[in-house]
C-alpha cells in the first residue's frame, strides 16, 4: 500500500497527500518515488487544473525518514542513489504543468520544506513550524534545495535558516517570504480559495508562464527555448485561443479545455 494518496477533490482539483502520520509524514525512499510518480501522472492529466500537496494527521512533512538511513544511505553509492530519487521527486513537482499549492500545517522541515518550496505557492495554518536543521545533523543542504530557498527568502535569511537550523513559526515564515498566506483554519480549504480563478483560466497559458518563469529562475532559458516556442505555437493554434478571443468579443466567460 502506497504512503502517497492521490484523490480528486473535484474534476479539476487534485490533492496529493503524504500519508505517514506516525512518522509526521517523513518520507522514506518509497514515498519519494511515489510522490514523483503521482506528480508525473497528474502533469499529463488534462482534466486537472490545480494540484494541492498536503500531509495527513496534522503535519505536512518532517523531511526524510532518518530511521532508514542506515540501509538506504549506508554508503556513498547508496547515498547518491537516494539523493537522485529525491531530486527526481523535486523535479516532478517543480515541472508540473498545472499550478501547485502546498497546504501546510504542523511540521514542514528539511526535505519537507523543500517539497513545499517546489510548489508554486505555500498556504500555511497558524502554528505550523518551518526549518532546515541540516547544520544540526552535519548534512549539507543540497544545491537544488538551496536554489529553491534563495529566491524566496533572500541571501541573508537563507543563511540564517541554514546556519542556525532553528524552527520558525508561520508568521515569521510569511514575513521572510517562505509562506504566501497564513490562515487560521483548514489549509486545504484556504488553498482552494487562494487558487480562485486559476482553475478557470487557460491551462496552456499557465503552463507556458510556468515554464518560462521556471526556466528563468533555474538559468535554463536558452536550453528550454525550443520547448517554450513550441508551447507558444500550440497555444496560438489551440481551440482555447479561439474560444478565448470569441468569449472576449461576446463578453462572456470562456470555457477552456487545455487544447
Amino acid at each position: 500500500m502506497s504512503d502517497i494518496a492521490l484523490e480528486k477533490r473535484t474534476s479539476s482539483i487534485a490533492i496529493v497527500t503524504i500519508n505517514r502520520p506516525a512518522r509526521r509524514n517523513a518520507c522514506n525512499l518509497a514515498a519519494w518515488r511515489d510522490l514523483a510518480k503521482s506528480f508525473n501522472t497528474l502533469s499529463d492529466d488534462r482534466e486537472v487544473r490545480l494540484v494541492i500537496l498536503t500531509g495527513a494527521g496534522g503535519h505536512f512533512c518532517a523531511g526524510a525518514d532518518i530511521s532508514e538511513f542506515s540501509t538506504a544511505r549506508a554508503d556513498s553509492a547508496s547515498g547518491t542513489r537516494y539523493e537522485e530519487e529525491i531530486e527526481a521527486c523535486y523535479t516532478a513537482i517543480e515541472r508540473l504543468r498545472q499550478p501547485s499549492i502546498a497546504a501546510i500545517e504542523g511540521y514542514c522541515v528539511g526535505g519537507g520544506c523543500a517539497l513545499a518550496m517546489c510548489c508554486d505557492f505555500r498556504i500555511a495554518r497558524r502554528g505550523a513550524r518551518f526549518g532546515i536543521p541540516a547544520a544540526k545533523l552535519s548534512v549539507i543542504y543540497g544545491i537544488h534545495e538551496c536554489r529553491l530557498l534563495l529566491p524566496l527568502v533572500g541571501l541573508s535569511n537563507a543563511k540564517r535558516i541554514l546556519f542556525k537550523g532553528e524552527l520558525v513559526d508561520t508568521a515569521e515564515a510569511a514575513r521572510i517570504g517562505l509562506v504566501d498566506e497564513e490562515v487560521a483554519d483548514d489549509p486545504i480549504e484556504a488553498a482552494v480559495a487562494f487558487a480562485g480563478g486559476m482553475v478557470d483560466n487557460a491551462p496552456l497559458s499557465m503552463a507556458g508562464a510556468k515554464l518560462i518563469l521556471g526556466s528563468l529562475a533555474r538559468g535554463e532559458i536558452e536550453r528550454n527555448t525550443a520547448e517554450i516556442e513550441e508551447l507558444m505555437r500550440v497555444a496560438l493554434e489551440s481551440n482555447d485561443y479561439r474560444e478565448g478571443t470569441k468569449a472576449f468579443a461576446e463578453k462572456r466567460r470562456p470555457k477552456f479545455i487545455g487544447a
